[in-house]
Parts: structure tokens; C-alpha cells; sequence
């Protein structure tokens, strides 16, 4: 991204911010910082606002919601943070693990709610995955790799190596790697991990699953934003991939998606600014993981088709 977006896209953020931060009404705030325009985190700020509204906490009757989009542009956080800071918001919603780190080393006096987080203690954020930690709480999106596995094995039985991009800026992607080095073991498979500084050079590292691996898996990862060109070359590899996520299933992208809903993961967080804006204590409330019931499973009907993969009963079919 050149210097010049940068300080457009800065700008813009800026005014918006300046617009929404006026007090015409005197609601309580919730500011939203989130990463990048993802369909998923789309569908995440939606469920923490149906859990609002399901709370009583209507936008702009009952609450205002004020929310800000880095682009994927992390030199963007500081002024994006600050900006929702100046809103004075009675919560924030720190959406991703760079987002949330800054904010926390920044902020003291307002509640701050992580969200879709892989491993919130694994980046610092909390000490243990059953308490709060100073002025921070939130929701994971946490996956469960062996059930993942276990549904792989049932559509691949004979699958002995699954390939993983890993982007060297995102500790989600360390945390990823190491989970799912632990959950394939007992299913006798092998994780072959190749490390990713730009997403401009994810065709050339591909190249290195060439014939080596049987499936590729992409996990919650800031390399989200570029699945469009994993699945192009993983097409030209004939090598079937899976996501933690459904919308690439849906988008013709992913052959199938064994994740957590962000949907549910939304209403997890929305969970936790309810009780925070009813004047509960950040210290007394308790980060939030998914349960089993949680995840769903989505199979593409054409991808299924190209790969003479038969789809299970409880899979929801995407045609």
C-alpha cells in the first residue's frame, strides 16, 4: 500500500470518525476497531449488534456504535485506536490480534472486548483462558482442530500431509500452526508450514505444496484478505482446500469449511458489551471460547464433484 492511500485512507478514517463522535444524543458508545473489510467480520459485528438489540441496546436509540476500518493497514492502528478512544466509548471492540495488543498497551480506562482472537493468551492479551486481565476481556474463535481433522479424514481417509501458509506478522498464525501440529498427530498426519512475510508472495511459496501435500487448510489468519489467490493456486495444484470459514465455501473458493460461526462468535462478544454497558466489571467477566455446537460444516457442491469426493449427511450443502 503506498504512502499516499495510506494517508488518504487515514484521512478518511479521521473525518468519519470526527462525524460519528459528535454528540448529537446522549447515548452510551461502543466503539468498534476492526481489521479489514471480511465478509466474516461482517457477519461478527452483526451478531455483537443482534445481541445489543436482543439486550435492549437498539443502535442509535439505546446505544451508539461507532466503527473503524484499518484495511488490513497496520501502520493505521495507533490513529484508529486513538480516534475511538476520543469518542469516549463506554466499551471498545478490538477486532483481530494486532488491533487488540496496541489497544491494550494503550488504553487504561476503558473496557476493551477482543474478538475473533485465536489464542488471546498466547498474544499476551490475557494469563490464563478463564480470567480477565486488567481492563481487557473478549471472545475467541477458537477452532476445534480435531474435529476439523476427524471430518477431513471422512472425506480424505488416505490424507497423511495437510499444508499451512503462515504469516510471519500475525502470532494467530504461530498459535494456528502449533494447534494444528498437536491435533493432527493422532490422526497420523503431517503439517508442512510455509512461512509468509507478504501476501504478494503467496503464489511463489505455494509452489512448494507442489506434489507434497493432499489438502491445504487456511484457519482464522489475516490471510483472509487474499483467498482469492490461495484458491487459484491451489486449483492449479489440484489440491483441495479447506477453511475455517464458509464464505470462501460459498464463493466457489474453499472445497469445504469445518469452523466456528463468526456469527456466534459476534454474539459471544455482543454477550460481554451488554453486561458491560449494564455496569458490570470487566474484572468479573470471563472470556468467552466456542463450544462443539458452535462450528457448522459447509461442502461445495462443484468442488466436491471435481475432486469425486462424496459429501457426508450432516454437511450443509453449498450448490
Amino acid at each position: 500500500m503506498n504512502k499516499f492511500f495510506t494517508a488518504a485512507v487515514a484521512t478518511i478514517v479521521s473525518i468519519a470518525l470526527f462525524s460519528c463522535c459528535e454528540k448529537k444524543e446522549d447515548l452510551p458508545t461502543v466503539a468498534i476497531a476492526n481489521y479489514g473489510p471480511l465478509k466474516d467480520l461482517e457477519l461478527s459485528i452483526q451478531g455483537i449488534k443482534d445481541e445489543l438489540a436482543r439486550n435492549g441496546f437498539i443502535e442509535n436509540k439505546a446505544v451508539k456504535i461507532v466503527i473503524a476500518d484499518i484495511a488490513f493497514d497496520h501502520s493505521l492502528i495507533p490513529q484508529t485506536v486513538s480516534n475511538l478512544k476520543d469518542c469516549n466509548p463506554k466499551v471498545m471492540v478490538v477486532i483481530s490480534t494486532p488491533i487488540a495488543q496496541f489497544a491494550k498497551g494503550k488504553i487504561r480506562d476503558i473496557p476493551l472486548v477482543f474478538h475473533a482472537i485465536t489464542d488471546p493468551v498466547a498474544a499476551g492479551l490475557l494469563k490464563d483462558k478463564e480470567h480477565s486481565y486488567d481492563n481487557i476481556t473478549g471472545s475467541s474463535d477458537m477452532q476445534n482442530r480435531e474435529v476439523l481433522l476427524k471430518f477431513v479424514k471422512t472425506i480424505l481417509p488416505n490424507a497423511k500431509t495437510v499444508g499451512l501458509l503462515s504469516l510471519t506478522s500475525d502470532s494467530n498464525d504461530a498459535t494456528l500452526l502449533e494447534m494444528m501440529k498437536k491435533a493432527a498427530a493422532p490422526f497420523d498426519i503431517s503439517v508442512m508450514a510455509i512461512p509468509v512475510d507478504q501476501v504478494r508472495d503467496i503464489p511463489v511459496r505455494m509452489q512448494q505444496f507442489r506434489g507434497k501435500v493432499d489438502f491445504i487448510y487456511v484457519g482464522a489468519s489475516g490471510l483472509h484478505a487474499a483467498m482469492p489467490t490461495i484458491a487459484a493456486e491451489a486449483q492449479k495444484m489440484e489440491i483441495p482446500m479447506f477453511d475455517a470459514e464458509d464464505q470462501s465455501v460459498r464463493d466457489g473458493l474453499a472445497l469445504a469449511s469445518f469452523g466456528v460461526s463468526y456469527e456466534s462468535v459476534g454474539r459471544n462478544a455482543g454477550k460481554l458489551v451488554v453486561k458491560l454497558l449494564n455496569g458490570a466489571a470487566v474484572q468479573d467477566l470471563s472470556p468467552i471460547f466456542p463450544k462443539t455446537e458452535d462450528h457448522k460444516c459447509f461442502v461445495n457442491k462443484k468442488l466436491a464433484e471435481k475432486f469425486g469426493i462424496q459429501i457426508p449427511k450432516d454437511a450443509t450443502i453449498v450448490e
